[in-house]
């Protein structure tokens, strides 16, 4: 079977067993030295839907079927396929009545956060999930720091917007006035939903404080 990359290179069933090998590798070699980030928040997940906190997931990456054969009648094989680039976050569903979106991403600076970790498309969907009033978020993971912190789509819309200016990051010092710091901890592994608990009450006080004046 082959399947090609959104650049067109075609890849073989047999080379993607061997970039599996190679990936499998990698995370033990990883896991060695810290939690994968993404596999924390997948388990966050699966605890808070467990718990009947909240029901969130992770997105399928879109697969476009090029060329499938029917070997047998009930059995159909792809042949062929492109992994198309996707359009949104990495993460959305819903937690008290209230829909969640967010990107997760990490990196192995120690002083600020590239904006090339981010896409042009995220920010246009983090916009249209702001403009219907949906909780969308960043949750940026410092690998050699160890430290995770969550950060307000809006915050990061702003930034990214400056780009013109020569801004090419978000300096650590800024995430930290203006993120919320998760600590790390066995379970969930990433409590993410205390972060957005302390948002929204944050957001709250804020409002009742503008409504008073």
């Amino acid at each position: 079977m082959v399947f090609r990359y959104p650049n067109g290179h075609p890849i073989s069933y047999d080379g993607m067993k061997k970039q599996k090998m190679q990936v499998k590798e990698k995370k033990n070699n990883f896991a060695n030295r810290g939690m994968r980030f993404e596999e924390a928040i997948n388990e966050s997940n699966t605890y808070y839907l467990s718990r009947g906190t909240a029901v969130i997931h992770k997105k399928p990456t879109p697969i476009q079927i090029v060329h499938v054969d029917y070997p047998q009648r009930s059995a159909a094989v792809i042949k062929e396929a492109y992994f198309r680039e996707a359009s949104t976050t990495d993460y959305n569903g819903v937690y008290q009545g209230k829909y969640i979106d967010f990107e997760a991403k990490e990196t192995k600076n120690k002083t600020s956060f590239p904006f090339k970790n981010f896409h042009a498309h995220q920010i246009v969907h983090m916009k249209k999930c702001l403009e219907q009033e949906g909780i969308c978020f960043v949750l940026l993971w410092f690998s050699t720091l160890q430290r995770c912190f969550f950060l307000d789509s809006t915050y990061l819309i702003h930034h990214w917007d400056q780009q013109h200016t020569g801004k090419k990051s978000l300096p650590l010092s800024l995430i930290e006035e203006i993120g919320i710091e998760i600590k790390p901890k066995i379970a969930p592994r990433i409590p993410y939903l205390d972060a957005v608990n302390q948002y929204l009450h944050e957001k709250e006080t804020k409002n009742n404080g503008k409504s008073t004046q």
